[in-house]
């Protein structure tokens, strides 16, 4: 198991029912695209799942392209679960059991997975796992609507809380190095702690109407608990996190998904950073001022001699 995979309950929202689709999620816009996890999101959506048949959910949209291939043992195996737990889970759905759900899947799914996954060593097999998490990104993406949505919000709020804590601090402070550069105010949060809820009240009262947040697993608690103070507080949520099942859509008014890659002893966040710059486009569309700030900034960073030509 991946060192950055949340271990616990599982990935579901929290809320016993069935995750939404789409890039959408947790807000309006239009519906997924027509690939084997967005899907399998459909399958999903308004049953009432158990934490561990969320925890089982999440693995399968991960590894939607195998999952019409792999056993109940196998698929236990994935999401970290009993075998009985699988069948129950199909059940769940509506299926006889896990044998129909897989007849199912067959039926919905493409003929044949990536070729030439087997040969490759495990390194290998990490980056095509990134790629596939991309490929599925970029499907998402064919509707631009949530994003957009996303970059009205995040370029109207000043000023802008970035919010992003432990494996997800990385991903938060990319985002709020570039945002500085065209947004006139953008407040960063990545460490955690009592004054966290004191930096949030700061920036409502300084004018803020939306917060961003990088969510990542494994899921600080106090992410969710941040989360929900800034709601309470009258912040829009707008989140980038792994899955539309992570345990921060309930808290959030706006989920973006991004998965991330589990093969390598660390998670990889390939697709979450590219989400992550994708917001960043759709915040500068609605900022009339970016191209003049940029053009700013250039003109000073040559006068400056900052950078090496």
């Amino acid at each position: 198991m991946s060192a950055e995979t949340d271990p616990g309950t599982g990935p579901g929202p929290g809320t016993g029912q069935g995750a939404p689709t789409g890039p959408g999620a947790g807000g309006s816009g239009g519906g997924p695209s027509d690939t084997p996890g967005a899907r399998l999101q459909t399958l999903f959506e308004g049953h009432r799942l158990t934490p561990t048949q969320r925890r089982i959910a999440h693995s399968m949209v991960r590894r939607a392209a195998d999952v019409p291939f792999l056993s109940s043992v196998e698929l236990a195996e994935l999401a970290g679960v009993s075998q009985p737990s699988v069948t129950r889970f199909a059940v769940a759905l509506g299926f006889d059991g896990y044998p129909a759900l897989r007849r199912h899947l067959r039926e919905v799914a493409p003929a044949d997975r990536t070729p030439g996954s087997a040969s490759c060593n495990a390194y290998q097999q990490a980056v095509q796992a990134e790629i596939e998490n991309l490929r599925h990104l970029a499907e998402l993406l064919a509707d631009p609507r949530p994003v957009q949505r996303a970059g009205r919000l995040l370029a109207a709020s000043r000023p802008l809380p970035v919010l992003g804590l432990r494996a997800a601090a990385s991903q938060a402070y990319g985002f709020a190095y570039f945002a500085a550069k065209v947004h006139p105010d953008v407040r960063l949060l990545h460490e955690g702690g009592t004054m966290i809820h004191d930096r949030i009240d700061a920036a409502v009262r300084a004018g803020a109407s939306a917060l961003l947040c990088f969510a990542l697993p494994r899921h600080p608690r106090e992410v969710v608990d941040t989360l929900a103070y800034a709601k309470e507080a009258g912040l829009s949520v707008v989140t980038v996190a792994d899955s539309a099942f992570a345990p921060v859509a309930k808290v959030s008014d706006l989920l973006l998904p991004a998965a991330v890659g589990t093969g390598l002893a660390f998670d990889t966040a390939c697709a979450p950073m590219l989400l992550g710059r994708v917001l960043l486009e759709a915040m500068c569309d609605d900022l009339p001022d970016a191209q003049a700030r940029l053009e700013e900034f250039d003109a000073r960073a040559a006068t400056r001699g900052l950078f090496v030509e």
